[in-house]
């Protein structure tokens, strides 16, 4: 097939770069080297020719990513098998004469296409192989067949491993293009590739052959273009150029000295360049990374693939300028979710919520809008999290993507004047919570008679709404006001009138009704229960199902176990690792999640631990109180400063614990919601609608109560979804992204800690040494005494691995974010919001945690 004879559908036929090549010689004014393509139909005709093919793949499905002398060998044999084959008389008088047409003596590029290439999701840069300036039809045949074998690079097939691609479902073409012999050759990529932003485009040049920048060989010239003008230039010094020689192939050339310091092109060809790559990212509907040559005055675009590292921006109504912020690093869940997840949370949330990239975001831009409100924005996300707060204040101060408008005159005051502040009474909290509990007792009960559409009726129309008016009872946001605030204060005055950094940290240990720290305590009390019986112990260090809790009543000791274990679940079975999307399995749905760290409390502790603790907490706590209070009294006015500091003590510790409790609320009620719509969709099964029950996770709400209306459901969709969903597991949400799609993360502009120190938040106060061990999965947990815990995040799930670990690190999280509340309750050392903890600290490394000051050291 010709190059100009095919379209962006066909990448079955010619693969990915062919189909793109063939849509880009559509585009009127893109200039494609004239060319042809040896189809997938010449390559599957191959491999049939090879019987031996069939057992080398099945030893390459063998090895896991990690075992790369297997891949190397097997990868290589693969290799080998297919480079002597030989082409078959009728498909090389059709390649050769394909060859002849457009001109036998021609230099051509000879290029590898596979099916799994140049894809929105995946763009296998790079894994197969090209040959330049290949003359000759003898020699275009040998380099067919070298393509058809690069499929199987010891590259090429880790890729395809980590991407999820069937090495047997892949499939290859082969372009065989006219060369172009260029005077300068790049890069554009219509999206910014380092910020995301997608209004500025940036272009990659150098002399010679594109090889030369490819490889690394030379530093190209670097532009940036935003609307029609250049607005960042760098001219690199180029010593070297790759040139094609006159018989074939290429080499390395040095640049006259005149030249090296010269531009490889002008600003008005560079604008030319970016106005063809708009045209081609119109026509391609995405950022495109584009390969391009000039020659004798025109671009000769010769491949473009889509830019696949690019975070997604946000559908939004209009086209104004737009500023989100990160739900999940506020929720400490930064993993992707599934649609079912993410369309249940939209609907529970207090705000509108937008998804990119299996994430929620929320719209800051009216916040962020006038002076006034921008600086309280602003305070209070710095309060939470530094980083999201200087990626802001970095947006913020260009001054032309969000101007701030005038403010508005000052409100009215509320009639009746501001509520009266809420008295430190311990019968308001608990009156919060008998109100939360006999709403999801009702929910619990209502809902059990709902099947069907009538189901989704309810949710809508009641049970969520219900949810809402619970979540904005206002009395429950003046408590979980009051504790966070009382923490505040703490703070700021202690360290104002005493010089103590992080005082609330101590203050607040054992603080009375924290939910989220109970739950870590009484998984010790679990492991009481079954220390007393060897056998049961011995019985669950093989457990490897969540049948376990069946076969326990036959063990000496069991039913103790059991009942212990069940009665854990009663309380916190809703729980689980990234709990606010509900499609994730709930510790009651997978209870063996808990056995290895049941394991752990049996190891690591001695009976009577979780009493033990609280009440040392408690007594740590009253000490510092009565330590503060007596320094206080010391000072000039030392009385009344006093005073308000035990006045504020005594709200914080009746207030602090309660702002764990919504969310145990929130949680409690997802998994009703779960399984009632599990329900519905076993029954889709049972109907045939759908394969598996799990399938409705890659629905959205509204689809799946479409599907149980209509008995009907679109399995292509969720096919695609589940594609999709294996992309967004792999990229790494920013805190801020703006609707140009520019990624912010922040940084932090300290210089008070130690050179190579691991800057973070300081949230838990004191400094801990000990091993560390970084842990991405619960159930992977393996922990000795004085260990560290190093991870991505930790929601309230993780409280349990909490009172096993001597210390905390995390990539993700806030002064105020559970993490943090738990790490001070029971007393750790913690440090929150280290930029990539997880790759820059190894396990079994020796690290020191500065929980006061918001570093980590790792020790040599």
């Amino acid at each position: 097939m010709y190059v100009n004879d095919v379209d962006g559908n066909q990448v079955a036929v010619v693969g990915g770069k062919g189909a793109q090549l063939g849509e880009l010689s559509r585009i009127d004014g893109i200039r494609v080297p004239a060319g042809f393509c040896v189809t997938t139909n010449a390559y599957r005709r191959i491999l049939a020719s090879v019987p031996a093919i069939d057992a080398l793949w099945d030893r390459l499905s063998r090895p896991a990513i990690y075992d790369r002398d297997a891949i190397r060998t097997v990868s290589a044999e693969l290799r080998r098998t297919l480079e002597t084959v030989d082409v078959p008389d009728d498909l090389a008088a059709e390649i050769t004469g394909a060859v002849a047409r457009l001109g036998e003596q021609s230099a051509y590029a000879v290029r590898s296409s596979a099916t799994a290439e140049d894809l929105p999701t995946a763009s296998f840069a790079g894994q197969q192989d090209t040959y330049l300036n290949v003359i000759g039809p003898a020699a275009i045949l040998r380099h067919v067949v070298r393509c058809w074998a690069s499929l199987f690079t010891e590259r090429a097939v880790t890729y395809r491993l980590r991407n999820g691609f069937d090495h047997r479902k892949v499939h290859m073409a082969v372009v065989v293009q006219q060369m172009v012999f260029p005077d300068a050759a790049g890069i554009l990529f219509t999206a910014d590739p380092v910020t995301g932003n997608r209004k500025v485009a940036a272009v990659d040049a150098g002399f010679g052959l594109g090889e030369a920048l490819v490889s690394g060989l030379v530093n190209p010239d670097v532009y940036h273009v935003r609307d029609g003008e250049i607005i960042a230039r760098t001219i690199a010094v180029k010593k070297t150029a790759v040139y094609a020689l006159p018989e074939g192939g290429t080499h390395e050339r040095a640049v006259e000295s005149e030249r090296q310091h010269q531009p490889a092109l002008s600003d008005e060809q560079v604008l030319r360049l970016v106005a063809a790559g708009r045209r081609i990212e119109a026509r391609l509907g995405r950022p495109q990374d584009i390969e391009w040559c000039l020659a004798d005055g025109d671009f000769h675009i010769v491949q473009s693939r889509p830019i696949t590292t690019l975070y997604p921006v946000p559908r939004s109504a209009d086209s104004e300028n737009r500023v989100y912020l990160s739900v999940g690093h506020q929720q400490m869940m930064t993993d992707a979710m599934k649609p079912l997840g993410i369309s249940l949370w939209q609907l529970i949330a207090m705000a509108p919520m937008h998804e990119a990239g299996g994430r929620l975001f929320v719209d800051a831009t009216g916040r962020l809008a006038t002076a006034a409100g921008r600086a309280a924005f602003l305070d209070l996300a710095g309060r939470s999290d530094p980083l999201m707060r200087d990626a802001l204040e970095t947006l913020l101060s260009r001054g032309d993507f969000l101007p701030a408008v005038p403010d508005a005159a000052p409100a009215a005051p509320p009639a009746g004047g501001s509520p009266a502040p809420i008295e430190s009474d311990p019968a308001i909290v608990d009156e919060l919570i008998e109100r939360s509990e006999k709403s999801i007792a009702a929910l619990r009960h209502d809902i059990r008679t709902r099947t069907g559409p009538a189901l989704f009726d309810f949710l809508v129309e009641e049970a969520i709404p219900e949810h809402k008016r619970v979540l904005t009872d206002p009395l429950s946001m003046q408590a979980i006001m009051a504790g966070m605030e009382a923490t505040w204060w703490l703070n700021d005055r202690l360290e104002e009138w005493l010089g103590e950094r992080n005082a609330a940290d101590t203050l607040t240990l054992s603080a009375p009704g924290n939910i989220t720290s109970e739950m870590g305590l009484a998984l010790l009390d679990v492991a009481d229960a079954i220390r007393p019986h060897p056998e049961v112990t011995a019985f669950l260090q093989h457990v490897e199902d969540d049948g376990f809790l069946e076969e326990l009543p036959t063990i000496p000791g069991g039913i103790e176990a059991r009942d212990a274990i069940e009665t854990y679940l009663d309380r916190y079975g809703m729980r689980c690792v990234g709990e606010i999307d509900i499609t994730r399995p709930r510790w009651s749905e997978r209870p063996a999640t808990l056995v290895p760290l049941i394991l752990d409390n049996i190891k690591l502790f001695e009976p009577g631990a979780a009493a033990r603790r609280f009440e040392q907490g408690r007594q740590a706590a009253e000490k510092k109180r009565l330590q503060v209070l007596e320094r206080l009294r010391a000072l000039p006015d030392g009385e009344r400063k006093a005073d308000e500091t035990e006045r504020m003590i005594e709200r914080v510790r009746t207030f602090i614990g309660y702002r764990e409790y919504p969310k145990y609320g929130i949680i409690s009620r997802l998994f009703i919601y779960k399984q009632a719509l599990m329900a519905e969709a076993e029954r889709l099964v049972n109907a045939g609608v759908l394969d598996t029950a799990e399938d409705a996770f890659y629905l959205t709400f509204q689809e799946l109560r479409d599907a149980v209306s209509t008995g009907r459901a679109d399995n292509r969709l969720i096919r695609r979804r589940k594609d999709e969903f294996r992309v967004s597991e792999e990229l790494t949400p920013p805190r801020v992204l703006t609707s140009d799609g520019e990624a912010l993360s922040g940084s932090y502009r300290r210089d008070d800690a130690p050179a190579g120190a691991l800057l973070g938040i300081a949230v838990s106060g004191g400094t801990v040494e000990g091993r560390a061990r970084v842990i991405l999965d619960m159930t992977e947990a393996d922990l000795e005494a004085g260990d560290i815990l190093v991870t991505a995040y930790t929601d309230p799930s993780w409280s349990p691995l909490f009172v096993a670990v001597t210390g905390l690190v995390t990539e993700v999280g806030g002064l105020m974010t559970h993490g943090a509340v738990i790490a001070r309750e029971y007393g750790l050392p913690a440090v929150v919001g280290v930029a990539d903890a997880t790759r820059l600290i190894r396990d079994g490394q020796r690290i020191r945690v500065h929980g006061t000051d918001g570093y980590v050291e790792i020790l040599q």
